[in-house]
């Protein structure tokens, strides 16, 4: 049987600081996982998806429903250290590394984040979307700004860029998602390299890349999501499921 190209791999921790559980916490009558394997699923250009979990009860609802399953060991410090670990079982060319917390995920946003790869210098992609007023302000909401051929610059929880002339004027923020895709020697390096200055400082694991001299390509994309870290997020996604359905 012939590998699979492209693999994706949904991260799905049980022990979640913020809001333990929340992987399968229950959203307009399925569990949040649900809604993203779901969604990943419909997604042509990926050849299987797999579950990523530290968890016995997480791998037991995924048998379940049938749902490919791999225990990763609950010491991993990352999702990308998680997708590393099931691509030493199962190898690919590509891996995407698909949040268990972002249940708005569309096949769509899987189709954008693996278009760079047309192109055989691209090693990282990940994706961003405008950022709404609301958010600009936000640490919660990660900005990203690039350069003009789409290669990320820096990554933060400020708000970036800073419109030193323009003060509380509308500006042109990108939202990063954290979606992000790779080649296999791209995500086996990342693994090696220890966690760096930034990436501590800031809490954003894909700095790591950008302090190596490891360049990520950011698609744009229309669909906005919502990461679930709060009893608020889930309570807002459930309503735009349900109005979805």
């Amino acid at each position: 049987m012939s590998q699979p190209r492209t693999l994706g791999v949904i991260p799905a921790r049980l022990a979640s600081t913020r809001m333990p559980r929340k992987v399968l916490r229950e959203i307009a009558g399925k569990p949040m996982l649900a809604w993203v394997y779901e969604a990943a699923r419909a997604c042509p250009e990926l050849d299987g998806v797999i579950i990523a979990t530290d968890s016995e009860e997480v791998a037991a609802v995924c048998r379940a429903h049938h749902w490919p399953v791999e225990l990763t060991s609950p010491d991993l410090p990352s999702g990308s250290d998680r997708v590393h670990a099931v691509a030493q079982l199962h190898p690919a060319e590509l891996y995407v590394n698909i949040q268990g917390d972002e249940p708005l995920l569309k096949p769509e946003h899987l189709t954008a984040l693996l278009r760079p790869f047309q192109q055989a210098h691209v090693e990282v992609t990940t994706l961003k979307v405008s950022c709404t007023p609301a958010n600009i302000a936000n640490p919660n909401a990660v900005k990203v700004v690039t350069a003009l051929d789409g290669r990320a610059l820096y990554f933060s929880r400020a708000t970036i860029p800073y419109a030193r002339e323009r003060v509380g004027e509308q500006q042109n923020v990108w939202k990063h998602i954290g979606l992000y895709a790779y080649r296999a020697q791209a995500l086996t390096r990342f693994h090696a390299l220890e966690p760096s200055e930034l990436e501590m400082t800031e809490r954003l694991e894909q700095l790591r890349f950008l302090e190596n001299g490891i360049s990520l390509y950011v698609e744009p994309t229309t669909y906005d999501t919502i990461g679930v870290d709060t009893e608020e997020d889930l309570q807002r996604v459930e309503a735009l499921l349900r109005s979805r359905s």
